[in-house]
């Protein structure tokens, strides 16, 4: 089997008016986070991730943010395309871990909702899929409680030779 390894990042600062989306999941709070899309930092960190592994563009070559199509798209639908790209490079998806950055909100109490909304999208089960949350201990923007950051790692393999 050949395996691949890809790793996303993606940082949101946070803006009024807006909902917090993280793994396609509203999440209570004060405010949301910026971006052309609903800024679902999770979402772009594992797509991004998930791009990597494949050797292909990030997110930005397929969803371009000055795009009007792609104004307030839903980041599910970016993980979906992420999963008919896999297909359409001859790849299935092993496994997905993740980690989310923030001070605020408090984001692991709704993991297991994130977590079934990223599989249905990428046509992996729940325990394909890690999702780990940290603060920054006050340090920097995120400890500022200006935005949030993501990590995420894919692996990715082919029974192909």
């Amino acid at each position: 089997m050949g395996f691949r390894i890809g790793y996303g990042y993606d940082v949101h600062q946070f803006a009024e008016n807006r909902p917090c989306i993280l793994g396609g999941v509203e999440i209570p709070h004060t405010h949301g986070l910026a971006g052309h899309s609903d800024a679902d930092v999770l979402s772009h960190a594992i797509a991004d991730a998930i791009l990597g592994a494949l050797g292909l563009p990030d997110i930005g070559y397929y969803f371009p943010p000055g795009d009007p199509s792609c104004k307030d798209i839903c980041s599910l639908r970016i993980l979906e395309k992420c999963r008919d790209l896999c297909a359409e490079e001859g790849y299935l998806l092993a496994n997905i871990d993740s980690t989310m950055i923030a001070e605020a909100p408090k984001v692991l109490p709704h993991a297991d909702a994130m977590k079934e909304n990223i599989a249905k999208a990428l046509g992996i089960t729940t325990a394909q899929i890690g999702i780990k949350a940290t603060t920054n201990e006050t340090m920097g923007f995120v400890g500022r409680k200006e935005g949030i950051a993501a990590l995420a790692s894919a692996l990715v393999y082919t029974t192909q030779s």
